[in-house]
């Protein structure tokens, strides 16, 4: 039964991930860079998703830096506290996206019984912990991550009238 839980979540989380590629990707470039909104949830929902595939969070690094900012003195079109430290290239969050892929398939592929019942994702900062089984955090960030892609593909449909074709599962 592991085999076909791994399968299966992978099959769907990779398509979630497939369906962000597939709007960074369509996105021209000025248009990217112009509306800073589709930048700024681009990066955040990448380093999102290379956090919430680390278990346990303390062993968190990046691959692009950002700052901790202040919410009362943010950057427009900001999504939430953690700014980008520059604006990085296309190319830049495709190849990040593309190791968080890995990292994601790696952990789902390495899921076995008993690292679903004693694995625990456990974030506490402040008031808002989180205490989640590793396979509730992979559910919770595949949500995250298409819950951006649908709504850069809302933004790009606004800007140009297109976006990418429902992905069905992952590459």
């Amino acid at each position: 039964m592991i085999h076909e839980l791994r399968e299966s979540l992978w099959n769907q989380f990779g398509a979630s991930i497939d369906t962000l590629e597939e709007a960074i990707l369509l996105c021209p470039e000025n248009i990217f860079y112009e509306h800073k909104r589709l930048f700024y949830m681009t990066y955040h929902v990448l380093v999102f998703l290379d956090y919430y595939s680390t278990i346990p969070p303390v062993n968190f690094s990046p691959k692009l830096s950002f700052t901790i900012a202040d919410p009362d003195n943010l950057p427009e079109h900001a999504i939430d506290d953690l700014v980008p430290d520059r604006f990085y290239t296309k190319t830049e969050l495709l190849d990040y996206m593309r190791s968080s892929r890995e990292k994601c398939r790696k952990l789902i592929a390495g899921l076995t019984e008993e690292k679903i019942k004693n694995e625990r994702f456990i974030e506490d900062f402040e008031s808002d912990a989180m205490n989640y089984s590793v396979l509730e955090i992979l559910f919770y960030n595949m949500r995250h991550v298409q819950h951006h892609a649908a709504q850069i593909n809302l933004l790009l449909r606004q800007q140009i009238n297109d976006a990418p074709k429902w992905v069905f599962r992952a590459k």
